[in-house]
């Protein structure tokens, strides 16, 4: 199984934003990041594992590892709500980033993946590593 561990950070929020997903296939350790100007972290945290997905190869059987609830609930549980509402919230009102969710959405149907939830800024070491590499990464935009 390949493990991914993702996160994003915005140095202000909205501001100056960084992602980073760290990739294990096998022994073999990848690590991607980008950035962006005038973001959000929300956008940061979901473009982690949208960057992270396009680099593999279909079908794989993955697990994804983030800190962000809002990733992990949005995309296992309030996506198919979203969808049925015409990806309106139960407030009636547009998702909000609604390009990267649709974006996801899609990825995910090409893969078998396990989400695994882990708290920030705590003892994992991978999750550690993957926020200090969004940090750098936001550092650069």
């Amino acid at each position: 199984m390949i493990k991914i561990y993702t996160d994003g950070s915005c140095l202000e929020n909205p501001g100056n934003g960084g992602w980073a997903a760290i990739i294990f296939i096998g022994q073999q350790k990848k690590i991607i990041s980008g950035n962006q100007k005038n973001t959000t972290n929300n956008k940061m945290e979901l473009l982690a594992p949208i960057e992270a997905l396009k680099t593999l190869n279909m079908n794989s059987k993955v697990e994804i590892i983030t800190d962000s609830k809002y990733v992990k609930l949005g995309i296992t549980e309030w996506i198919n709500n979203w969808k049925k509402n015409g990806w309106k919230t139960s407030n009636k009102k547009e998702v909000k980033n609604i390009q990267l969710w649709k974006e996801l959405d899609s990825l995910v149907k090409n893969f078998d993946i396990e989400w695994s939830w882990v708290k920030g800024h705590s003892k994992n070491q991978l999750n550690n590593e993957v926020d200090l590499l969004a940090k750098k990464a936001a550092n650069q935009s």
